[in-house]
């Protein structure tokens, strides 16, 4: 057993041929250094075809990849309109840039980017605010065939997992865009690359409040990174002192999957992170001064998840009532655990946990049999794939046919759907901040980059505002180098409707 095929693969919704749906990419596991597959394995393209179906567009679109695949991170890095590709891979990562014909062209060496070493989730975002997507890239840990470790029982020669702690660690990699179609590597003059680490998943929040975006890395055996952004080009790894690196006993965890919500609306961004059986996954509240305070236990969450192993992970509001729930992807990463544990399995079920403002309540019992069912789970995304306002789930299982959830509780509820282009700010707007009001009821959303594991999301924003048939307002605070505030009075209810940047009135339905 080698370590990268434990892991699982990636997905991703992203609207390739901007006809308004969501199309779905889904990564797979190909040639690399300890495996050749006989035919050929490539990851695969599905376009939407608008009536609950999809066609597998990939050789058309030439995005089939080459290598052994993980995760995928869309993002429009040169700001023409069309959404990009990343596919990161055990052996460096591609990069696909959409020439809007349908069509996808590899620009991989041309952009600068790595074409080895070990890439897992990576995530878009504006790093110095000049208004262009940069580029953080987790790397996993220093691994090849003839690094390879013997790991299980010793006596019958059965091999087993190999617990990450056994191979050395590496930096992540930071990349600016220099806005010619090409990136520089400032990982060692930013600070990234004095952290060593093991890292699964990333997302990119705004902790402080200070309108400079912040990165929360999962890291696994070794403790979280939690990069500051301290203006300048500059990153301060704050993890420790900010209670996010450790368990509460001051051990390091198996992070894999992030994510970053203010699920409580008090202004500030939270975090969560999965990590594996024993160990408890981590809700972290802030606590406004750089620090927080890990929540999982008081709201249930702890016990729930202590013989569980998480990878994919999402805040989203799935009910459409205005409060952030939270969405699980799970499953052992040792296929033979069942061989010496009692406890713990290999597949384990998914788990949602409803925001109630102030905690979480588990509603699996609720959910419908999809819930009772068990997974080896890893890379989740979410995306409204047949645009009725109800986020869907997308999930890639590890040796096994993908997971296409349809969310049928949404739609019960009114909501309102937007569509972000930003002019000045990047493209994809990540940083916006969102304030919206409907009668009584107020509520704020903070536009993340990247998030879950291996994994990229519908870059669409929905505001659900529960049975209230009317929004008195929406305004959004786009990032910098903008800063523009717009406040929007006559946006439609149950639909999406296009934002621009600077234009001040919607540009109609989408």
């Amino acid at each position: 057993m080698y370590l990268p095929e434990t892991v699982g693969a990636g997905c991703a919704f992203i609207d390739y041929d901007n006809d308004g749906w969501m199309d779905i990419y889904l990564v797979n596991s190909g040639k690399c250094d300890f495996f050749d597959p006989q035919p050929p394995m490539r990851n695969a393209l599905y376009k939407n075809n608008r009536d609950g179906t999809f066609t597998d567009v990939t050789e058309k679109a030439h995005v089939s990849g080459g290598g052994y695949g993980m995760g995928a991170a869309v993002g429009d890095y040169d700001g023409d309109g069309w959404p990009d590709l990343l596919v990161t891979q055990y052996n460096g990562v591609i990069l696909y840039h959409n020439n809007g014909d349908g069509t996808f062209s590899d620009v991989t060496v041309k952009a600068g980017l790595p074409t080895e070493g070990w890439a897992s989730s990576a995530g878009w975002f504006d790093y110095d605010n000049d208004g262009r997507l940069d580029l953080f890239i987790c790397r996993f840990v220093d691994f090849s065939k003839s690094k390879n470790k013997f790991c299980g029982n010793s006596k019958t020669g059965d091999r087993y997992y190999c617990v990450p702690r056994v191979y050395d660690p590496t930096p992540s990699w930071l990349f600016h865009n220099n806005g010619d179609g090409t990136f520089t590597d400032v990982s060692r003059e930013s600070g990234i690359a004095k952290s060593l680490g093991k890292a699964w998943g990333v997302v990119a929040c705004d902790i402080n409040n200070d309108g400079r975006t912040d990165l929360f890395v999962a890291n696994d055996t070794v403790a979280n990174f939690l990069f500051v952004n301290r203006g300048n080009g500059k990153f301060e790894e704050i993890g420790l002192q900010a209670n996010v690196g450790y368990s509460a006993e001051g051990r390091p965890r198996s992070g894999m999957g992030v994510d970053s919500s203010d699920y409580d609306q008090d202004g500030w961004m939270d975090l969560f992170v999965t990590n594996v059986d024993q160990e408890m996954y981590s809700l972290y509240h802030n606590n406004r001064d750089e620090t927080f305070d890990d929540m999982a236990v008081p709201y249930g969450i702890g016990r729930v998840t202590r013989l569980m192993s998480g990878w994919g992970v999402k805040f989203f509001d799935y009910d459409n009532d205005g409060t952030p729930d939270l969405f699980l992807a799970n499953g052992h990463p040792d296929d033979k655990i069942e061989a010496h544990s009692n406890e713990v399995k290999y597949r384990e079920p998914l788990l949602l946990f409803r925001g109630t403002g102030h905690g979480f309540e588990n509603l699996n019992a609720s959910s419908g049999p999809l819930f009772t069912k068990l997974y080896a789970a890893r890379g989740m995304a979410v995306g409204d794939f047949n645009n009725d306002g109800a986020l869907d789930v997308l999930i890639s299982i590890n040796d096994g046919p993908p997971l296409l959830l349809k969310n049928q509780v949404g739609q019960l509820n009114h909501w309102v759907g937007l569509k972000l282009a930003a002019k000045r700010a990047n493209p994809d707007a990540i940083g916006t901040q969102i304030t919206w009001q409907a009668g009584d009821f107020k509520r704020s959303y903070f536009k993340t980059g990247g998030g879950s594991y291996l994994a990229s999301h519908d870059p669409r924003v929905v505001l659900g505002i529960g049975r209230r048939s009317k929004i008195d307002w929406v305004e959004v605070k786009w990032p910098l180098p903008s800063g523009r505030s717009e406040r929007f009075t006559n946006l439609p209810v149950d639909q999406y409707t296009g934002i621009v940047e600077g234009e001040g009135e919607p540009v109609g339905k989408t």
